[in-house]
């Protein structure tokens, strides 16, 4: 071979990388690598950036490993690959630091501070660490051009980015969705899964669930649930405080459901309701028995050691679909469709190893509830209701 690769005789890793890096410093060969294909097509590269207002991890050093075999490659096989790197300054976790720091909120930003000083104290804050970034950059031998990056805070970024925007709009390639996402009411805006890492986001509460009762509407009612009398879907739920912004009820469209007559343990009056049936035994505990006979069941009083309780209807899932019931906290309808909401409808992520077999929907909250919410016809429509700046945002 013409050309001669330095032997070690013993391998000594950190002096290697050192030795490599001297080399390519010396020769100049990211900058060559770069210049010596100038007529070649071009391959674009621009890095998915870091915010440098925190210190690099290891993890950033798998990531821009990995993101460094695709230049490299596409190098070799003689594409001019100029690989522009970038600072992300935008987000929250920014925000809250320089707000830390200044010893002020989100509701003092135009009071005690001004707009601009406070974006020029964040622009100060989020490039805190460029320079611990650009030596950790060196030495793992990531090649990207750290002397031009753009940094999403310049208007010229931000310009080309609605700019892009817009071509993708005239194209007709924009549409209005809706998507679930973790929300700031403070910040006004959605969160992201990075922001929602920061240190203090999530903590181990003791949460309450509660079974809430949904009264069907009667005359929408398939005929073996009518002549029955008030008839209650029981619908459990680990996130209670989402109840004010139910809009439907899911149920599994091959599970077998029951009606049981019983008495409420509470104010022990007589009461019909529908769950899973093999969560019958679930819901009705210790507390309760069951009677094969109306005479049985009319024997109660109140003040007896077990409530008795009886089955006496069983079907599909799908022999549910469709019934409407009564809203449950009817403090405001949906913004959009009110007349489409409250009704039972199928999905095949309900299951029957705990609860009733049967799923309080808020497409507020929850991926799956906004996905089942969108697939029946007619679509179930959010509990959306307008803010102070005639935005449409959940209930609660």
């Amino acid at each position: 071979m013409s050309i001669k690769f330095p032997e070690y005789k013993g391998l000594n890793l950190p002096e290697v990388a050192n030795n490599v890096e001297n080399y390519w410093n010396e020769k100049d060969i990211f900058s060559k690598s770069v210049t010596t294909r100038k007529d070649q097509p071009p391959y674009v590269f621009f890095e998915g950036p870091p915010s440098a207002n925190g210190l690099p991890g290891v993890h950033h050093v798998l990531a821009r490993a990995i993101k460094d075999i695709f230049p490299r490659y596409k190098t070799m096989k003689g594409f001019q690959v100029k690989r522009k790197a970038g600072w992300d300054t935008h987000g929250l976790p920014i925000e809250l630091g320089v707000e830390k720091e200044l010893g002020i909120t989100k509701e003092d930003i135009g009071t005690k501070i001004s707009v601009e000083d406070y974006n020029e104290a964040c622009k100060k804050a989020v490039m805190r660490y460029t320079d611990v970034w650009n030596d950790l950059t060196k030495k793992m031998g990531y090649w990207v051009d750290m002397e031009n990056p753009y940094i999403t805070y310049k208007s010229k970024y931000m310009e080309s980015v609605w700019w892009l925007l817009k071509q993708i709009y005239d194209k007709n390639l924009l549409y209005k969705g809706y998507t679930i996402q973790p929300y700031s009411p403070k910040a006004g805006t959605g969160l992201s899964s990075h922001e929602l890492n920061q240190p203090g986001t999530y903590q181990d509460v003791t949460d309450t669930t509660v079974v809430a009762q949904f009264k069907a509407v009667e005359n929408t009612l398939p005929k073996p649930l009518q002549n029955i009398g008030d008839l209650y879907f029981l619908a459990w739920t680990t996130t209670p405080w989402t109840l004010p912004s139910n809009t439907a009820l899911t149920v599994g469209p091959k599970i077998d459901y029951v009606v049981v007559k019983s008495y409420n343990q509470y104010t022990f009056q007589p009461i019909s309701v529908v769950l899973a049936k093999s969560l019958v035994s679930y819901q009705f505990d210790t507390k309760f028995k069951e009677v094969k006979s109306d005479t049985d069941l009319n024997s109660y009083s109140a003040g007896d050691k077990k409530i008795p309780f009886l089955i006496v209807k069983e079907l599909k899932g799908k022999e549910l679909v469709g019934i409407k019931y009564h809203q449950l906290m009817d403090f405001v309808l949906p913004h959009d469709n009110p007349e489409d909401a409250f009704r039972v409808i199928s999905g095949d992520f309900v299951t029957t190893e705990d609860g009733t077999g049967i799923v309080h929907t808020a497409p507020t909250f929850g991926a799956d509830d906004a996905l089942v919410a969108k697939q029946a016809q007619p679509e179930i429509p959010p509990l959306l209701v307008k803010d102070e700046n005639d935005n449409l945002v959940p209930l609660v």
